[in-house]
């Protein structure tokens, strides 16, 4: 049992040095706060050895639980090797290999990995190539300078991401600093506001990204969305057939789909990626928070070959994507995402979810 002492003194320099995420330092330091220290399966661990159910996964991250064996061997045999060595002019083994995989995995089509730290930086990827892809095919495509996203959507709190999202508590404060964007209304099955019932509805509510899209599609380089779910918005889940009838949307109007997958890919949905639910292919797609079974900071964001190609040329024709990280690729990172990616082969995590699906769905019917 640890000292009570070192835990009063942990939890007094937590409250004189740290500013936590999302939350009211005033209301925090009215409490004691719980110190983590160990984690093991699906149990947390305080400095004085009480044990708490991680129910959040650490955030939606953590997919096999805490000091698993296989992701514990994989980054320390990696740190035996390098623990870094940048993507900008060099390659690194672990990005390779695990780019290789996420290519097999991905929704077919999707051919191209482009690395980056966390949820927030693979969506502005994601919209920094939209953009610039449009520019370079140039004539009248250069218009389409903009992008549309669903209302209670959530994408990230870098600027470019807050820009395309929907959820008022998080994002007007730094409406100054942002750039504009198209709002459509987000399907609600629950609270429809269209007062209709699914299926008799016909998924009515599409129409009003149907309607942004008839109006100003040749002002919007891509349309992004949390495929199947809006998370943070509140687990609104879409009806079946309205993601499939956005990616006809995007194709029909020329804008590019992107799928942020951050919360909903590696089986938070039941399929490995929550776009194949309907058998979708964005044209981007951003991963992040269980690409390495939460052990470490890593994202991605996958594109075709047709947007890859768009990018190339001479360096004097300023056709380069340049963006990047100082970690993008980070070997430590891939090595562990490697050996998430070997769980699920391994485990059949995704086909053992199928039976914990359906009591869940007993369970929870009214």
């Amino acid at each position: 049992m640890t000292s009570p002492t070192r835990t009063a003194r942990l939890q007094a320099e937590d409250r004189r040095c740290l500013w936590h995420p999302f939350t009211q330092q005033r209301e925090w330091e009215q409490e004691p706060p719980l110190v983590i220290e160990r984690g093991r399966g699906v149990y947390l661990e305080d400095t004085d050895g009480r044990r708490y159910v991680d129910g959040v996964s650490s955030l939606w991250v953590n997919l096999h639980g805490h000091r698993k064996r296989e992701l514990d061997r994989a980054l320390i045999a990696q740190l035996k090797k390098i623990a870094h060595s940048t993507l900008l002019g060099l390659a690194n083994v672990p990005s390779i290999e695990l780019a290789r995989r996420l290519v097999t995995l991905a929704p077919r089509g999707l051919t191209r990995v482009f690395y980056s730290d966390d949820g927030s930086t693979a969506v502005e990827v994601a919209l920094k190539m939209a953009y610039q892809y449009w520019q370079l095919r140039g004539g009248a495509f250069r218009s389409k300078k903009s992008f549309l996203h669903l209302g209670l959507a959530y994408h990230g709190d870098t600027l470019g991401a807050v820009s395309v999202g929907g959820i008022p508590l998080f994002h007007e404060r730094f409406a100054p600093l942002l750039f504009p964007a198209y709002e459509a209304h987000a399907p609600y099955c629950y609270r429809c506001p269209l007062d209709l019932t699914y299926p008799q509805c016909r998924v009515a509510c599409v129409d009003a990204v149907r309607d942004v899209l008839t109006r100003h599609h040749q002002d919007i380089a891509a349309l992004i969305v949390e495929p199947m779910l809006l998370a943070a918005g509140g687990m609104i889940t879409m009806p079946p057939g309205y993601l499939s009838t956005l990616r006809r949307l995007c194709t029909r109007y020329h804008v590019l789909l992107i799928a942020d997958e951050v919360a909903t890919g590696f089986g938070r949905t039941g399929r490995m990626f929550a776009c194949e639910h309907e058998g979708v292919r964005p044209d981007l797609m951003a991963i992040s928070k269980g690409l390495t079974g939460g052990y470490l900071p890593l994202a991605a964001t996958l594109t075709t070959e047709g947007m890859y190609r768009a990018f190339l040329g001479r360096y004097e024709e300023f056709k380069t994507f340049f963006h990047g990280h100082s970690y993008t690729g980070n070997p430590l990172a891939c090595a562990v995402a490697l050996a998430n990616l070997n769980i699920f082969a391994r485990e059949r995590t995704l086909q053992k979810l199928r039976p914990k699906i359906a009591v869940l769905n007993r369970l929870l019917r009214p």
